[in-house]
């Protein structure tokens, strides 16, 4: 049976030292997995167990592309994270299946329209006009899980225009990938072609039109990303 209407495009994501590509499907974030960035955002994370969202694979910005400044905010920020690709599909998995459904990883930036996320939070709304626009979701290159180094022992890196903005072991998340694994699919079927950002650490901060953001996923087969915003 044929489809109606033409079915969109996938979206596809490179892989570090691969030919083949990923097909990115859903995005979730993690909010608040890191003690500095909670505590920086005015919340105590020791008192709340991970809440997530969702953006969509068409606003994913691909390496190579520079974005866009959305003109309907003054306080656009950049959250750095650890990008965690999912290659395997499960629902309501035991803790033991979660590291057997990772694909990879990759360092991303979460982008965030901050002055609408906060008229949202304080009217009680949805945070989806402040997360989810055009190119909120760059990503660099996957890392093969089998290439890379535990998530435990990764780190990640922002700067802008050179100057470091945030830095963080990726041992310092409160919940670790495997939990939020596991803790997603107890309500969320995850499938392949699944990205979970995995939250930030403290620095969060403003950008501007102008300004070069970078990101590092330090390992040995480390992954990068950079943009300029327009």
């Amino acid at each position: 049976m044929g489809w109606i209407i033409n079915p969109s495009p996938l979206v596809a994501c490179p892989v570090l030292n691969q030919d083949l590509s990923f097909p990115v499907k859903n995005i979730y974030c993690v909010g608040r997995n890191y003690r500095d960035h909670a505590f920086e955002m005015g919340s105590n994370p020791d008192r709340e167990t991970p809440f997530f969202f969702q953006k969509i694979s068409e606003i994913l910005l691909l390496p190579g592309s520079n974005l866009e400044y959305p003109d309907d905010t003054n306080e656009l920020h950049h959250e750095v994270e650890l990008v965690v690709a999912i290659s395997n599909g499960g629902y309501k998995i035991h803790k033991s299946e979660a590291k057997d459904m990772i694909f990879g990883y990759a360092v991303g930036v979460d982008l965030t329209k901050r002055d609408i996320q906060k008229k949202a939070k304080e009217s009680g709304k949805p945070w989806l006009s402040g997360k989810v626009f055009s190119g909120s979701a760059a990503i660099s290159e996957i890392v093969l899980k089998d290439d890379s180094l535990d998530a435990d022992k990764l780190e990640i890196s922002l700067s802008v225009n050179g100057e470091l903005r945030q830095n963080s072991g990726c041992d310092k998340m409160i919940w670790s990938v495997n939990e939020i694994i596991f803790l997603l699919s107890q309500t969320v079927p995850l499938g392949p072609g699944d990205l979970i950002y995995s939250g930030t650490p403290s620095g969060v901060g403003k950008i501007e039109k102008g300004d070069t953001v970078s990101a590092i996923l330090h390992q040995e087969n480390s992954a990068r990303l950079s943009f300029q915003i327009e």
